[in-house]
């Protein structure tokens, strides 16, 4: 018994060395290619504090901010998306279908139509104001969660109900959304449009740094809940019995799990999935252990997002795809898989 709780220890450990691993192999391939190629050997040299002008300015001017941003970006959705599951008890639920991205959404247009400033230039829209943007944004995607929360406070919603409510709250901001842009001028719904399609090149190292903060310190919060978490996963009663106050702590995690998100969506449009799969394909490798999924769904939507935005940026080269294009075409069939599959478990 003590033999295999150690195989299964170690066989965590790898799976966190090989994304690691994986992780810092695409983040090389992401500094390295682009329509402005720099060479491994001249990669290790900017990194160093050598190199000339052009290679510093590509690299650390452009390059490092995207691939960091895509790092926390993916990071921040992998661990919002493991936790809602597990204190909603539902592999369906993620801030993607809470309605976090779609309150976003409405909050980025409604920014956009009272006059934030924006820009056509050569036939591209440009959003002169973001953090007016932004800061819509994120109040549009918080007020989502807190709507759901406060009725779950006052009604005493079940986590089937809650996630049934964000699917409503979903539903809500596309038809809000649908009427602020049907309000909107020509260049009005452009810029709504741009700012619909997740994109990384829009986060600096201000940004970055804001990420970084926001998800280190509710990092920290969930692995020191990571026992709480793995309680709640085994339903409502179990979790009460060993000492759990489960309505708090769940309410608590959904809030903390939307502000993440919210942080991120507000910075980078909306990048949906990430969520979902992260943390479900860690749990079909790893189990449902907490301890480890934690810390592993981070580091498997860190990589997922960073290797979606890699693709987006090399496929059409010089152009860039939204990267949230690319994560949608993945995401899909994981969701039909996944809702197929729970059908056939009843």
């Amino acid at each position: 018994m003590a033999m295999d709780y150690r195989t299964y220890q170690q066989k965590k450990a790898l799976m966190g060395l090989i994304l690691f691993l994986s992780l810092l192999g695409v983040s090389l391939a992401s500094l390295s290619n682009g329509p402005y190629h720099v060479s491994l050997r001249e990669v290790f040299a900017v990194l160093s504090g050598g190199g000339n002008g052009d290679e510093r300015l590509v690299l650390l001017g452009i390059r490092l901010p995207r691939i960091v941003a895509g790092i926390l970006v993916g990071a921040s959705m992998g661990v919002a998306g493991a936790v809602l599951q597990g204190y909603l008890r539902n592999p369906l639920a993620t801030p993607f279908t809470m309605g976090v991205s779609h309150g976003a959404m409405f909050g980025a247009s409604l920014a956009i139509l009272l006059g934030a400033g924006y820009s056509l230039n050569s036939g591209q829209v440009f959003i002169s104001n973001p953090y007016a943007v932004v800061l819509f944004a994120f109040f549009g995607a918080i007020s989502a969660t807190l709507v759901i929360l406060t009725l779950a406070r006052l009604r005493g919603l079940s986590p089937e109900a809650i996630v049934l409510a964000g699917v409503a709250m979903s539903s809500l901001y596309v038809a809000l959304t649908t009427l602020v842009q049907y309000f909107a001028n020509e260049i009005q719904l452009s810029a709504m449009v741009y700012w619909s399609f997740g994109n990384l090149e829009r986060a600096t190292w201000r940004e970055n740094a804001i990420m970084t903060v926001s998800f280190t310190v509710v990092f920290i919060y969930f692995i020191l809940k990571r026992w709480d978490l793995n309680a709640s996963t085994l339903g409502d009663e179990v979790a009460k019995s060993v000492g759990v106050n489960i309505e708090r702590d769940r309410l608590i995690g959904t809030l903390l799990s939307a502000f993440i998100t919210s942080v991120t969506v507000a910075f980078v449009g909306v990048i949906g999935f990430i969520g979902l799969i992260a943390p479900h394909s860690m749990r079909l490798i790893a189990g449902g252990d907490y301890r480890a999924l934690i810390p592993l769904s981070a580091l498997a939507g860190a990589l997922l997002l960073l290797s979606a935005d890699t693709v987006a940026r090399l496929m059409v080269s010089p152009m860039n795809l939204p990267v949230g294009v690319v994560t949608s075409f993945l995401g899909a069939p994981a969701f039909i898989y996944l809702l197929v599959r729970m059908e056939g478990q009843r």
